[in-house]
């Protein structure tokens, strides 16, 4: 059976008319748009992990990231040797208003973590914070970015994201009412802090190669561990 020619003319219009469409919604829609670049104003999209997972491999685009989206840093020095070296150095300014206030301060992590920090306080904890506490998150509590060990300490084993500086130990939120919630003590609560921490939880897990709560093992049981790990085509692990 022949197909007319006509009617290959119209089947040709209407994928070019269907491919101008997908483009204008594309732009208009850049969270969804793998071609775009990350914005820490665009809501999370199909696109969003990937193009977190992209900065990894791109020191350059990933400062470039922080620096378009208003971000203040210090770059470091490089330090360490071996499975410790650490070349990717950034420590976040003190930003009450965006809640990128790191306590202890001066926590120096990876360039992927800091972006990754700032993504997830933009576009997951700050609005939580509200819906769930009615107070926007002034300051973060962590436990360190940085310690040389493997994997739970041993001395064989893979060694920890830690030792690069490439993660971060979340503890606890305070917000600008006064407010502390804490994971080791909000977590299993069952009220609007628990829903609070266990959403921006599961928000991370869009943002961060890894995400391990209370809920995957009880050295967890005190924090959110967020790190950088590559793990190809914007795959994590969460739990």
């Amino acid at each position: 059976m022949r197909f007319p020619f006509d009617n290959w003319i119209v089947a040709l219009l209407v994928l070019a008319a269907l491919g101008l469409a997908a483009r204008a919604w594309l732009h208009d829609h850049p969270e969804h748009n793998p071609w775009a670049p990350l914005s820490i104003d665009d809501p999370p999209g199909w696109a969003t992990a990937r193009k977190v997972a992209a900065l990894r491999d791109d020191p350059q685009e990933c400062r470039n990231f922080l620096v378009r989206s208003d971000i203040a840093f210090e770059e470091l020095d490089p330090i360490g040797e071996g499975q410790c070296r650490r070349d990717d150095r950034l420590a976040l300014d003190p930003d009450p208003g965006a809640g990128l206030d790191l306590r202890p301060a001066g926590a120096a992590a990876t360039c992927p973590v800091n972006a990754g920090l700032a993504l997830w306080m933009r576009q997951s904890v700050q609005p939580a914070a509200q819906r769930h506490l009615g107070s926007r998150v002034e300051r973060i509590g962590h436990l360190g970015t940085y310690s040389c060990r493997r994997i739970g300490g041993g001395e064989s084993g893979t060694w920890s994201e830690h030792a690069t500086g490439n993660s971060i130990d979340i503890a606890a939120f305070v917000l600008e009412d006064g407010q502390r919630i804490a994971v080791l003590q909000d977590w299993d609560g069952g009220n609007e802090a628990s829903r609070f921490l266990r959403q921006v939880r599961d928000d991370a897990c869009g943002i961060f190669g890894t995400v391990l709560s209370p809920e995957y093992n009880a050295a967890h049981a005190d924090h959110l561990h967020l790190d950088q790990a590559g793990r190809g085509r914007g795959w994590t692990f969460c739990r």
